[in-house]
């Protein structure tokens, strides 16, 4: 980007990413899931996305919903699909496990940054669930990742965007802070500004209406409306970057 930030799409499907893509993003974090927080999407939606991106693809590393205090079984299965991940020649992951006193899980994120090899590693949003933001940046450089996804703690990023300031003052050039979470064409400019953060992180998205004729009403949690990144959003948030 001209403005010297970049613009991360969290895309929950291969057709997100594609929008996204058209939008003008610098780069993708694939999942599934997007109501929970997130999970790592299926072989099928990586491999389509990795053949029709040209732009950097992510790809999040979450077995299920809910905390990040993982069994050994899940963090066998994190192991396998980063495995997976970098067999498909995917950009990078985004991973994250905490200990039960909400610390950065030392011994589990090495493995899975180890399995990373040269691919990239964000640390997701089990940042913001950390007990104490500071000493679990220190943690994650000690770690070896190249960034954090983080709110500062709160909500949203404009809410947080004073200890994300203050995070960006303490990481220096030894680890980028990206700024997500409620970022929008209105709002990111300022954040992006008063948080001093050069990556951003957005969904984007907007509900997606069936074509279905027929609907069972009655089937809850069946609808047959979806929620996706949409295009024009993402270049709202585009435009919305180089204001200024």
């Amino acid at each position: 980007m001209s403005s010297g930030y970049l613009l991360e799409i969290a895309c929950n499907s291969a057709t997100s990413a594609l929008a996204a893509q058209q939008g003008g993003a610098a780069r993708i974090e694939l999942f599934e899931n997007l109501e929970q927080g997130g999970t790592t999407p299926s072989s099928g939606t990586i491999r389509v996305a990795r053949e029709h991106l040209h732009i950097p693809l992510f790809v999040l590393i979450r077995p299920r919903p809910g905390d990040f205090l993982y069994s050994g079984l899940e963090v066998e299965i994190m192991l396998r699909d980063i495995e997976h991940c970098r067999h498909l020649g995917c950009d990078g992951v985004v991973i994250g496990a905490l200990t039960v006193d909400g610390e950065i899980d030392m011994p589990v994120c090495r493995e899975l940054i180890a399995a990373a090899g040269p691919m990239g590693v964000t640390f997701h949003r089990a940042f913001d669930a950390t007990r104490n933001l500071p000493t679990a940046l220190e943690q994650i450089v000690e770690l070896g990742a190249q960034r954090i996804l983080s709110s500062g703690g709160r909500k949203s990023a404009a809410e947080g965007v004073q200890v994300l300031a203050s995070l960006v003052t303490q990481a220096g050039p030894r680890i980028s802070v990206m700024a997500g979470a409620g970022l929008n064409a209105e709002n990111i400019q300022v954040v992006a500004r008063q948080s001093g953060c050069r990556e951003l992180h957005a969904s984007a998205k907007t509900t997606r209406h069936s074509s279905m004729r027929h609907r069972n009403p009655a089937l809850v949690g069946l609808e047959s409306d979806w929620t996706q990144s949409d295009m024009e959003q993402v270049a709202g948030l585009v435009s919305g970057l180089k204001v200024g």
